[in-house]
């Protein structure tokens, strides 16, 4: 991903445009793996895509987690 992203930088992309972005999508298992192995990359992201519909309180569940996340980077902004 990061040699692909340094081509399009390189090569492809024109002076109006922002730097490419790469995205992983992970249907199951560990994300954090991935992402451990791309700490340094900013332009790499990954994402889960749910191949079933999960029931409602893994939505909750994520949503409170995703709360909480945003107020402690937003404190330590502070």
């Amino acid at each position: 991903m990061e040699l692909y992203l340094k081509y399009l930088k390189k090569y492809e992309m024109q002076p109006d445009e922002e730097e490419p972005l790469g995205l992983l999508l992970c249907s199951e298992g560990n994300t954090e793996h991935i992402e451990l192995l791309m700490l340094d990359e900013q332009n790499i992201k990954v994402a889960q895509y749910l191949t079933v519909l999960p029931e409602k309180q893994w939505f909750i569940d994520k949503m409170k987690r995703a709360i909480l996340i945003a107020r402690e980077l937003r404190d330590d902004r502070k």
